[in-house]
């Protein structure tokens, strides 16, 4: 099972998986990349999975889905271009032989989803699109942070060798903002390290993994003591993990 991320636009990536001549692909923003990728590849696309319904997401997918009749799930209750095949979390798919178990994780979006595998003999895959980022969580458009912080608490339950396919290229930004949340974490000065090192001959950070996560994300680290001082000193009314996420949301959203 070939995983990989194909850069497009300024920084997003659409995950491609691929398995015996046949792929998927996860929220193509832009078609003709992906084809570029298949094409030299030689593979066929079967499948398409939608998280959100932003255009950085779907911008691709009709032209994708005209060139290689894929079929395409996305999320039931956003506006994704038909035909396709709606999904409200709970619903398992098949797809390159794996059993696919979709996650509703709203949050960024009312209606987000997640795609979670378990490949035989390989780290499971989680493609969170644009809920859980490395070292990051989205920004609240159209969600609430108690939607945030449950969907995060259910992502964070999955196997620690998970590995976590986000959306976008936001780690050296996030791993800066998770620094000033916990100025004493060396675990997050060892990967900011390393994240600059990688962008610096251009490959990405991603995957992530979930054990990692645990230990670097200040938005899955809500409960943890040095996490609520510092959203506490950033506008957090109360130690609860939501008016914590709440503040570090806010916060990050003027970080610079």
């Amino acid at each position: 099972m070939d995983l990989a991320a194909i850069p497009i636009l300024s920084d997003n990536y659409v995950w491609l998986l691929a398995e015996s001549g046949r792929a998927w692909v996860v929220d193509p923003g832009e078609g003709a990349p992906v084809l570029d990728v298949l094409r030299t590849r030689g593979l066929t696309l079967a499948g398409i999975l939608v998280t959100h319904h932003h255009a950085d997401h779907v911008g691709g997918v009709q032209a994708l889905r005209a060139a290689t009749g894929a079929t395409v799930y996305g999320p039931a209750h956003e506006p994704v271009a038909p035909p396709y095949q709606p999904l409200s979390g709970g619903e398992t798919l098949t797809g390159l032989g794996l059993a696919w178990h979709v996650l509703a994780v709203p949050g960024h979006t009312a209606g987000h989803l997640a795609y979670y595998a378990q490949p035989p003999g390989q780290a499971p895959i989680l493609f969170c699109g644009d809920t859980l980022f490395y070292a990051g969580c989205g920004r609240l458009f159209e969600g609430t942070p108690a939607q945030m912080l449950a969907s995060l608490d259910a992502l964070a339950k999955l196997p620690d060798a998970t590995r976590v396919c986000c959306a976008h290229e936001y780690t050296l930004s996030n791993l800066r903002f998770a620094a000033a949340v916990e100025p004493h974490n060396d675990t997050i000065a060892r990967q900011l390290a390393w994240c600059q090192e990688q962008r610096a001959q251009d490959l990405p950070t991603l995957p992530s993994t979930l054990a990692l996560e645990r230990q670097i994300n200040p938005f899955l680290r809500t409960r943890e003591p040095s996490v609520i001082a510092a959203a506490r000193a950033h506008g957090a009314d109360s130690t609860d993990a939501v008016a914590v996420l709440a503040a570090l949301r806010q916060w990050k959203n003027v970080f610079s």
